[in-house]
């Protein structure tokens, strides 16, 4: 649900009464906690505390299946979860929501101790105003609640960051290993059993943590885990958590459109022998480097024409046309409009007997109301998108037949879909990215007879991967565009690869981290 900061506030205080009537038992007593969002800071958005989906209190056990009432995981510890909020991807997060969203975590936090451990459940690459490293700065205002004996886990998506700080003040550590995220919730779920195992076997914090920094920064397009050189690197993992004294090992990508210093590769690897720990953690970010040159596009890459022309010239149906620059799910604002508005000028999709191509999506709540009032089969004129981000394109006109309406979706609220000429565009009230088929057939759409569906998306989820004909990647603009070197860094750590790319070999050893509890 998405609430306002009041309502938050409120559902804490109910919930804390709720949560303070506990039983006394010898299992261990383990909280919850977490926001995660990709954040650009390339993009002219910004993301509010209402862009968040927020569980608070028991509510957030729907989101862990393996959590449920009657699992193994559950039956293991008692439980206090306090607030764990997801946003879609999008621009930089409000200081005023960062610190409303962190402050009733904390409340909560007060109301159970102490706790013998906490699951931190993060994404790794939000930016907040005014503020370096957030979930770095969210992680010591834990701390300073819980204390440093309490064994927090943090799980994180691929994507994310890790400070040194969040390194310090973490115990154990993990992240997905594969792109796209089919095994979140696996990665979820190991990062609760490393920490129950290490409770209930008295075993506690780690003696190791290895934490090696590698100046790769590079978007997630050339680094997904379908094809090589990113499929063998991580499938080097798993040897590596088998060995002796070692819990956890793990390969962040980073995220590449956002500009702190925290942004970049890193290794790290978790376990009580120093020479595993150490030797796997500079296995690991050696091989990362080794290969650095081998990372290419997921898909072919083509300027938007020249995929406009391999689609219309293809007789493979769908035709998926990936309209990068812009991709909510990597942290774009949703509404740039300039792909959109080149479609349209083109003479193929001028008639209704043109090639069918379906465009999803661009925001306009001013046009969706307008649709609404002129109703399904009418005639509607408007224009949509660009309010975020203009830079590109002004907002685009749009005239054409109302084909469908539907209201109450969790994301976009209301979502339109108007035919111009030959081109069935999807119109929602908020953005949305268009992940399932389901997301195009709800709306009357038939994305399998389509000769081209071009989707606001990077590389392609698994369920649009599977129903493709065949796939092109287009560079167009916007706040998470592909060619990182027109972002114009300024504050991330130089040499970086490919940025620079003829730099030195960085020093790839290890770095060990103190534990949480020996910080000074």
């Amino acid at each position: 649900m998405r609430i306002s900061i009041f309502g938050l506030i409120a559902l804490f205080l109910a919930f804390g009464c709720t949560n303070s009537e506990t039983k006394e038992s010898d299992l261990p007593r383990i909280a919850i906690a977490g926001l995660a969002i990709e954040s650009s800071t390339f993009s002219p958005a910004t993301s509010d505390a209402a862009a968040f989906r927020t569980r608070v209190g028991e509510e957030i056990f729907s989101y862990y299946p393996f959590l449920d009432s009657g699992s193994v995981d559950k039956s293991r510890a008692d439980w206090f979860p306090t607030l764990r909020g997801h946003a879609i991807p999008g621009g930089i997060v409000t200081r005023e929501a960062y610190d409303s969203l962190v402050g009733v975590t904390l409340e909560m936090l007060k109301e159970n101790l102490p706790y013998d451990g906490l699951f931190f459940d993060i994404h790794g690459a939000m930016s907040v105003e005014g503020l370096d490293d957030p979930e770095g700065d969210f992680i010591v205002k834990v701390r300073e609640i819980v204390g440093t004996e309490t064994l927090i886990s943090t799980s994180m998506d691929l994507h994310g960051n890790v400070s040194k700080r969040l390194a310090e003040n973490t115990d154990l550590i993990t992240c997905y290993r594969m792109a796209p995220h089919e095994d979140a919730l696996e990665s979820k779920q190991r990062a609760v059993e490393n920490m129950l195992d290490r409770l209930e076997s008295g075993k506690g914090k780690p003696a190791y943590k290895a934490w090696i920094p590698v100046p790769i920064l590079l978007p997630g397009e050339k680094t997904s885990t379908r094809i090589d050189p990113g499929k063998s690197l991580y499938a080097k993992i798993p040897s590596q958590t088998e060995k002796e004294g070692v819990i956890d090992a793990a390969i962040w990508i980073g995220y590449a459109w956002a500009d702190e210093p925290r942004n970049h590769a890193v290794v790290m690897v978790t376990g009580d022998d120093e020479k595993a720990v150490s030797e796997s953690a500079e296995y690991l970010a050696n091989s990362f480097w080794d290969v650095r040159n081998e990372f290419e596009f997921v898909a072919p890459v083509a300027t938007l024409d020249e995929s406009l022309k391999m689609a219309l010239a293809s007789d493979k149906k769908p035709y998926m046309i990936s309209d990068m620059g812009d991709n909510p799910t990597a942290g774009g604002a949703g509404d740039v409009t300039w792909t959109i508005t080149e479609v349209l000028k083109r003479p193929e999709f001028k008639s209704p007997n043109g090639p069918t191509l379906i465009y999803a999506s661009i925001p306009g709540p001013e046009f969706v109301e307008k649709a609404i009032a002129a109703g399904v089969g009418a005639e509607v004129e408007g224009t949509a998108g660009a309010a975020v981000d203009d830079r590109f394109a002004p907002p685009v006109p749009l005239k054409g037949t109302v084909e469908f309406i539907k209201e109450g979706d969790r994301a976009a609220e209301v979502e339109v879909v108007v035919r111009v000429g030959s081109a069935h565009v999807i119109v929602t009230k908020k953005r949305k990215p268009y992940h399932n088929e389901s997301d195009f057939t709800e709306l009357g759409l038939n994305p399998r007879e389509a000769d081209i569906v071009m989707v606001k998306i990077g590389y392609l989820v698994p369920e649009l991967y599977n129903m493709r004909g065949d796939w092109v990647m287009a560079l167009t603009p916007g706040g998470v565009d592909q060619d990182l070197e027109r972002l114009g860094y300024k504050r991330i750590n130089r040499p970086m690869f490919p940025l620079d790319k003829d730099m030195e070999n960085p020093d790839l050893s290890t770095r060990f981290i103190p534990a949480s509890d020996e910080l000074k």
